[in-house]
C-alpha cells in the first residue's frame, strides 16, 4: 500500500455525513440464492505462490530492480501455465512515468457471452514492495508478504479459477501492478493507454493486504465504502457479511491510497479495494518482518473461496448490478 506513515501521525479525523455502517447492517437482501461453487481453492497453491513471491530472493521487489524483474517473469510464466492471454503483445505494460525499465504484468480472459465480454471486469493488486534497507542491520529485505505478495496471491488464485471453470461472461482484465509504492505510477500509466482505447470497464476489484484475518463479523472492507453499493452486492452474491465498513478506512482515505483510485478517476466507475488489514491485526506495514512466516494461509484460502460466487456474478449478471452512489 502507498506509503501512509504521514496519514498516520497527522491525519485530522474526518466529520461523516453519514453513517455507512448502518448499510451494513442492513445490506441489500436477493431472494435468488448464492451460486454454488464447486471449485476449491488450494491452501497448498496459494502457500507456494506467496512463498516465492515474498521470498528474499526477489530483493523485496523494488519497481526498477533486478528482484521485481524475478517476479515479473514469475507471474508471466503463471499467466502462461493457465492459459490467460497477454492483453497487449505481450504481458509486459511498460510503465511511461517511469525513469528505468518497469512493467505492469497484463493478462485477459476473454468473456463466454457475444454482448458481455464487450465490458470487462478488473482484478488487480500490485506486486511491486519497498526493496532493500539502506542502513545495515540484521534483516535488510522488506518481503511485502501483506504489501501486497497476499493480494497478488488472491487475484492468480482467481485467474486459475476463470481460466479453469470458464464461467466469466464479461472479459476480465488480470492486471499485477508495478510503481505503485512509487505513487500509483503502473496504475496510472495503464488507465492512459486504456482510455485511448475506449476501454468498456464496468468495475473493479483491487486486492491490498489480506495475508492476515481481522477480529470482527464481517471478513473484510472495501475502500470508499459508501461511494458505491459494491459492499451490499458482494453480500448478496455470497449470502454472509463478508464486506464490512471500517471507520480507520474513512478516516485515513485509504480509497485513495492504491491503485483502485487510478481507474476511479479516469473512469468514474465503481473501482474498490478489498483488505483485512485493520490497523490492529497486523505490526509491520512497510517493515522487514513482513514475511511469509507471518501471513494466515487457511485466512487467504477461505477469502479466496469465499470471494468466487461473487466475483462469478460480478462477471456474469446481465446487467451492470454494482453501481456507484
Amino acid at each position: 500500500m502507498k506509503k501512509l506513515s504521514f496519514l498516520l501521525f497527522s491525519l485530522v479525523l474526518l466529520s461523516c455525513k453519514s453513517n455507512p455502517s448502518a448499510t451494513t447492517e442492513k445490506s441489500s437482501q436477493s431472494d435468488s440464492k448464492p451460486l454454488a461453487i464447486s471449485y476449491k481453492v488450494k491452501e497448498s497453491e496459494v502457500s507456494d505462490f506467496l512463498k516465492y513471491l515474498a521470498s528474499d530472493e526477489l530483493e523485496g521487489r523494488e519497481t526498477g530492480t533486478r528482484g521485481i524483474e524475478k517476479a515479473a517473469i514469475f507471474l508471466e510464466d503463471f499467466f502462461k501455465k493457465n492459459n490467460v492471454k497477454p492483453y497487449f503483445k505481450t504481458y509486459r505494460d511498460t510503465l511511461t512515468n517511469f525513469k528505468s525499465p518497469a512493467y505492469n504484468i497484463v493478462g485477459v480472459l476473454e468473456g463466454n457471452d457475444p454482448e458481455l465480454k464487450k465490458e470487462f471486469v478488473v482484478l488487480s493488486a500490485h506486486y511491486d514492495h519497498i526493496g532493500v534497507e539502506k542502513k545495515k542491520q540484521a534483516d535488510v529485505i522488506n518481503n511485502g508478504a501483506n504489501d501486497d505478495a497476499s493480494g497478488v496471491t488472491v487475484v492468480a488464485q482467481l485467474a486459475k479459477y476463470f481460466a479453469e471453470t470458464k464461467s466469466n461472461k464479461r472479459s476480465i482484465l488480470f492486471v499485477f501492478f508495478a510503481g505503485e509504492e512509487k505513487g500509483l505510477l503502473g496504475s496510472k500509466s495503464l488507465v492512459e493507454k486504456l482510455k485511448k482505447q475506449d476501454f468498456n470497464i464496468y468495475t473493479q476489484l483491487n486486492i491490498e493486504m489480506v495475508g492476515v484475518p481481522m477480529k470482527r463479523d464481517y471478513l473484510a472492507y472495501i475502500t470508499g465504502f459508501d461511494k458505491s453499493n459494491m459492499a451490499e452486492k458482494i453480500n448478496q452474491y455470497t449470502g454472509k457479511n463478508t464486506i464490512g465498513f471500517l471507520p480507520k478506512e474513512a478516516e485515513y482515505k485509504l480509497f485513495y491510497r492504491s491503485d483502485n483510485y487510478s481507474f476511479y478517476e479516469a473512469f468514474k466507475k465503481p473501482c474498490q479495494s478489498i483488505s483485512t488489514f485493520d490497523f490492529e491485526n497486523f505490526d509491520f506495514y512497510h517493515h522487514v518482518s513482513d514475511e511469509f512466516k507471518v501471513m494466515d494461509i487457511p485466512h487467504m484460502t477461505s477469502f479466496t473461496q469465499e470471494l468466487l460466487p461473487a466475483v462469478t456474478q460480478i462477471s456474469s449478471t446481465p446487467t451492470e448490478e454494482i453501481t456507484m452512489k
